[in-house]
């Protein structure tokens, strides 16, 4: 392979791959026959996203007169290749984004319409002025499994097995399409497996070259709600090219209604009036994939009152004689009320019924809503934990299970204390997944209060919601602004979930930041190039903090693409500070972050006690009556109070508490108060803690100063004169008043100080040719030592004076 020759700058992009949106193959392609139909443009139905936004921003005055005109056929040569005719009703392959999917495969859709889009009258069009005439394509979506969410209920499929959407359809050009394929309702038949390629797949084919050839389709699927319907796929082609569009060209004869008020459940929201309704044709009796574990549960429904799979044969309407057909929308509104003018209807409705597993699913989801089953937390009950996964691989010695539930690594699947909290971010995502719309949910609060591990706790919850069918399916994505090089990254992890690519498998894309961005761009716009699997996505982005640029764009970014419609976009925000969007976000960021605010307070004395008593409780879960008891109650109440009076962080009690524990494990004795105390006192003598007790008065406030400008640029790096600036403004105010009034230093002597902390490692300077011909008031200095560390220890030395202005 022939190396590739470096390029010198420190983050070079060169060399990556961008994202394919649409990548149109270059071809001759010509209308194939006369025009079927021709009719006035209607830009909602016959204009792609990008060119009806280009038409909605032109004045009406000056917008020519266009009609759409329609064929059934366009050929397409290539040099060396006979020509090839794409005709409506065939199923092809489109290259989309879909091309970083999973399996690397095409998309495969039906063609539903072509036209395309010529002015009324050509005399009034500047020839020059003309545009090109793109041959459009409506195509209507199959979606492979790997196009659906992650986290999903599971469904066995077979090999090349796809599932036929309800009512998904977009506009291509015809460039886009690849290749014809062959879409059979036929069950293929099985061949001896090949061990050295894949000895554990159920189905392989005897020519495994021919896999555009060999897609099977009995099952359409609700993306969305994650449901599956029975569904005959060679009738509905036959009905839906013997139909009518209404408008010509919307491809609604290709959309499925599922029947779900027949099984006494819930019905879809209704079609529009103008929609076509088709009978579906009376389908196959069903194969038998798979032995499904939750038949027993169906057959239990079917006992209930529900219908069973081979019952809905019975209910069916048929093509031949329709005397079986189902009731109307019409008939439905027959009797309420209302004399509206009818349409006629020249179409019965294509209808699909629920596969087993979705009929139980609607049953579950038709239920009146039963309370959520989570871990209740009695602090003194001797049954209750906290829903650790397993405990069985702890030692039976009681102290070093309790040092292994004190760890703040250690996450319980509930928080004490946090019932509230995780009740309202549950019920916001949730309601937000439900309607299949986008949002923002900001979660803020000081750290160690349980923000993220309440959000863990929340998506937990969601996943196992969404593998039961009890909500919708989603994609989920952690991004923390701490574990990435720089907020930009933060676009391409976006986008390998979007995407569907399997990072634990194969890593992590080769895609720069603005290939990404680009590709998301026309993702959430719902540009051409999309493609079928349009599913929700969850988004955590932690540290929201370290994600602030000076440009913001973002954090901009990733707050508009939930208000465009159709993203399905769920962004949850979290951060230190409660008022980061007023005192950092520009306007245009904080217009779009929404109302949804959800605050963490910090903990009490009474809240910390809760947390460490409860998880001791947990880890004597299991143990003998009388085994040691390793930390003292009121060991526990003076530490909890010593915590809450300076940070509320629980994760410093748990710091203590299981420090206590490790020094008393030496003589297998209970830690009590004497053991705390000491602990307590070698933190507070940490190397950190000696150097800043040691530091001058104008050291202090300096780093005081520097502290509160992070805060409030939300970047790490700040320029030298700002923090002079807002060091002479805390000088007044740090001052004691028991000590004579102090003379405000001069710029030199306050060099010194800058100086003495950068001798001492505690703070970075701006260093290089460059920044040595900047003036030193613009040179940017950044914080060394561990800002809450910083934080506790000035805190303990100034007192509560200090620790408000800290807090701020």
């Amino acid at each position: 392979m022939r190396e590739v020759p470096k390029t010198p700058t420190r983050r070079s992009k060169r060399g990556q791959p961008i994202a394919a949106l649409v990548s149109e193959i270059t071809t001759d392609d010509t209308w194939s026959g006369q025009q079927v139909h021709a009719r006035s443009l209607q830009p909602e139905v016959d204009m792609s996203p990008e060119k009806l936004a280009a038409w909605e921003e032109q004045p009406e005055d000056e917008r020519l007169d266009y009609k759409a005109v329609f064929y059934n056929a366009f050929q397409r040569k290539k040099h060396g290749a006979s020509p090839t005719t794409f005709s409506v009703g065939d199923t092809v392959a489109i290259e989309t984004q879909a091309v970083y999917k999973r399996d690397k495969k095409d998309s495969i859709a039906v063609i539903v319409a072509m036209w395309e889009v010529v002015a009324e009258n050509k005399d009034a069009v500047d020839h020059s002025e003309e545009e090109d005439k793109d041959m459009m394509i409506r195509i209507h979506w199959f979606l492979r499994p790997s196009e659906l969410a992650a986290i999903r209920a599971k469904r066995d499929h077979l090999e090349n097995e796809i599932y036929y959407s309800l009512a998904s359809s977009d506009i291509f050009k015809s460039s886009s399409l690849r290749a014809r394929c062959t879409v059979s309702d036929e069950v293929p038949q099985p061949v001896a497996a090949k061990s050295e390629k894949s000895p554990n797949k159920r189905w392989v084919y005897a020519d495994d070259t021919q896999k555009l050839d060999t897609l099977y389709c009995r099952v359409a699927v609700d993306a969305r709600r994650g449901l599956y319907y029975d569904f005959n796929w060679p009738a509905l082609h036959k009905t839906a090219l013997g139909g009518e569009d209404d408008p010509w060209g919307s491809g609604d004869r290709w959309n499925v209604d599922p029947v779900e008020k027949r099984q006494g459940m819930p019905p879809r929201k209704k079609q529009k009036r103008n929609a076509p309704e088709c009978d579906a044709p009376k389908r196959a009796k069903r194969v038998t994939i798979k032995e499904d574990p939750e038949d027993e549960k169906d057959a239990e429904y079917a006992d209930q009152g529900g219908s069973s799979d081979d019952e809905d044969d019975d209910h069916l309407p048929t093509l031949d004689d329709g005397s079986d057909s189902a009731p109307s929308d019409a008939d439905a509104d027959s009797d309420s009320g209302f004399d509206e003018p009818k349409t006629p209807r020249k179409r019965p409705r294509n209808m699909a019924h629920p596969t087993p597993h979705s009929k139980a699913a609607l049953a579950r989801r038709a239920a009146p809503a039963s309370p959520r089953k989570r871990a209740k937390l009695a602090v003194r009950s001797t049954n209750t934990t906290l829903g650790y996964d397993s405990m069985a691989h702890l030692p039976h010695d009681p102290w070093l299970r309790a040092m292994h539930v004190l760890h703040v690594g250690s996450r319980p699947d509930a928080l004490p204390c946090r019932e509230d909290e995780f009740d309202r971010v549950l019920g916001s995502v949730s309601d937000i997944l439900e309607e299949g719309s986008g949002g923002c949910v900001y979660i803020s609060g000081v750290p160690g209060t349980g923000k993220t591990a309440t959000v863990h706790a929340v998506v937990r919850e969601l996943k196992r919601m969404a593998e039961c069918n009890e909500t919708n399916p989603f994609t989920y994505v952690e991004i923390n602004g701490l574990r990435i090089p720089e907020p930009t990254a933060a676009y391409s992890l976006l986008w390998e979930a979007v995407s569907g690519h399997d990072v634990a498998k194969e890593g992590h894309l080769r895609i720069g930041a603005k290939e990404s961005l680009k590709a998301l761009t026309t993702h959430f716009s719902g540009g051409g190039g999309r493609g079928p699997g349009g599913h929700a996505c969850v988004v955590l982005m932690d540290e929201l903090d370290q994600l602030m640029t000076l440009k913001q764009d973002v954090v901009y970014n990733f707050f508009n693409w939930p208000t465009l419609a159709g993203s399905k976009l769920v962004v949850l925000a979290v951060a230190n500070t409660m008022d980061l969007p007023e005192r950092a976000m520009t306007g245009r960021v904080r217009s779009r972050l929404g109302m949804t605010r959800i605050n963490f307070q910090p903990y009490t004395a009474q809240q910390l006690q809760a947390i460490v008593e409860a998880r001791l409780e947990s880890a004597r879960s299991g143990q003998p009556a009388d085994a040691q008891n390793v930390l003292d109650t009121d060991a526990i109440k003076l530490t909890s109070k010593k915590v809450s009076s300076i940070s509320g962080d629980a994760r410093r009690i748990l710091d203590i508490c299981r420090r206590a524990v490790e020094v008393a494990h030496q003589d297998c004795r209970m830690a009590v108060i004497r053991d705390v105390n000491e602990v307590t006192k070698q933190m507070q003598n940490s190397p950190t803690a000696a150097f800043l007790r040691d530091c001058s008065f104008h050291e202090r406030v300096t780093l005081v100063s520097l502290i509160k400008c992070i805060k409030r640029e939300g970047v790490e790096e700040i320029k030298w004169g700002d923090v002079l600036h807002q060091h002479g403004l805390y000088v007044k105010v740090l001052e004691d008043p028991d000590v004579p009034k102090l003379r405000m230093p001069t710029p030199s002597e306050l060099a010194l100080v800058l100086d003495s902390l950068v001798a001492s490692r505690a703070l970075l300077m701006e260093g290089g040719a460059a920044a040595q011909r900047k003036a030193e008031g613009e040179r940017k200095v950044v914080l060394n030592i561990e800002q809450g560390e910083v934080e506790r220890a000035l805190g303990d030395v100034g007192g509560e004076k200090w620790r408000v202005l800290l807090a701020g």
